[in-house]
């Protein structure tokens, strides 16, 4: 971990190389009148809108919409099967799994025809009282059970002992972008009816505690990690109908589901403060998490060491080396093809437009790993066996 001080503000970083877009953005935060003891940068960090992905930012007082992201609730899900690889044919595999998964999962910007069973949608919440989730309800359920494009990937893994798992990357879709927009909007308007301090170009206007807004995002927030969470399982659900349907005897533990674009009240250094994670994961001590690669490299389960200087927090997943840009112009079709290849993996690359999620434009994960070893310890390393992308 590096420490230095930027206008006043400490920064913990245990990033080695972040890019001049994450350097400037750090700088503007640095500039925030609300910061709770310090700003800490995930090793995966790398430039975002507002505040980089991979930081982790506690505030006195207010909460950022824009320091949480607009896929908020975006994460991680992973399932343990009875399965040994070595048992599964590779025609299995591409002709009865990953096309069965693909028959019930929507990829990209599809979504069901149908609207889903209100079963499968978050329990215990006043949704009439919200002014976004409520008018986006029924297109929500529509979304509910699909992937996403961008990095939102479905994955099956084997771990060291030959046993196959089920790793899902995706988020809140549709709904997530319109709350997380709605609520910038509104607190970049009310900052500059305020004459607030924080200058709009920075993209970090923020909604104080005690106002109706701070309010009505924090409850519709909350619901779009919910949603998160039930479309992750719910494509789990159907992931695993698949494979029991495909192989027979299969077994399936219980899912870890984690998410990694949110806010939440913790208390840190003696103070109750709201943490924000934008693309960084929780990682209190004996909390399991997951942390993926990218495609064609190992992903971990983890598991957290409590470390306050994070924020008891760690990576969410390897983080970008190369913009989506700079991944098209500067990566090799061919090359990155023989990579995935050479690894057996069952891969998504398949155009030039698809090296924006090729191996080649993301850090070395066991870097990552390497670097954040006061904050996690692995549990269980994952590599890739197939890889169905949005």
């Amino acid at each position: 971990m590096e420490v230095k001080v930027i206008n006043n503000t400490v920064v913990k970083s245990w990033v080695r190389h972040l890019d001049e877009h994450g350097q400037q953005e750090v700088q503007n935060l640095c500039t925030l009148p609300f910061i709770h003891s310090h700003l800490a940068l995930m090793p995966d960090a790398h430039g975002g809108k507002g505040m980089p992905i991979g930081g982790v930012l506690a505030t006195k007082g207010v909460v950022i919409p824009n320091a949480v992201g607009v896929d908020i609730g975006c994460g991680m899900c992973a399932v343990k099967t009875n399965i040994q690889i070595a048992g599964i044919d590779e025609t299995v595999i591409r002709k009865q799994i990953l096309r069965g998964i693909r028959r019930q999962i929507p990829l990209g910007h599809d979504h069901h025809k149908q609207a889903q069973d209100e079963k499968y949608m978050p329990q215990g919440f006043d949704t009439d009282s919200m002014h976004v989730v409520s008018r986006q309800l029924l297109s929500a359920r529509k979304q509910l059970g699909t992937l996403g494009g961008g990095n939102h990937f479905i994955e099956l893994q084997r771990d060291d002992d030959g046993w196959l798992w089920i790793m899902i990357h995706s988020g809140s879709r549709n709904l997530g972008k319109q709350v997380g927009e709605f609520y910038n909007d509104k607190a970049d308007l009310l900052n500059r009816r305020w004459f607030a301090s924080v200058p709009k170009d920075i993209n970090l206007a923020f909604l104080p505690v005690r106002t109706d807004e701070f309010q009505k995002y924090w409850a519709e927030m909350e619901y779009c990690v919910a949603f998160a969470l039930c479309n992750r399982s719910l494509m789990m659900e159907r992931i695993c109908q698949v494979i029991g349907d495909t192989i027979p005897g299969a077994e399936f533990d219980a899912a870890i589901n984690i998410a990694h674009n949110y806010a939440r009240w913790e208390n840190h250094f003696g103070e109750n403060c709201i943490v924000h994670r934008k693309g960084a994961t929780s990682a209190r001590e004996g909390e399991i998490g997951i942390i993926p690669g990218s495609q064609g490299t190992c992903s971990y389960i983890t598991e957290g060491l409590g470390s306050p200087e994070s924020f008891m927090s760690c990576s969410h997943g390897a983080g970008r080396r190369l913009s989506r840009t700079a991944a098209r112009n500067e990566l090799s079709l061919e090359e990155e093809i023989a990579r995935l290849e050479r690894a057996g993996v069952i891969h998504a690359i398949r155009h030039k437009e698809d090296l924006d999620e090729a191996a080649g434009a993301y850090k070395d994960i066991d870097e990552v790993m390497a670097d954040q070893a006061d904050l996690v310890r692995i549990r269980t390393r994952l590599s890739p066996v197939a890889v169905i992308k949005g």
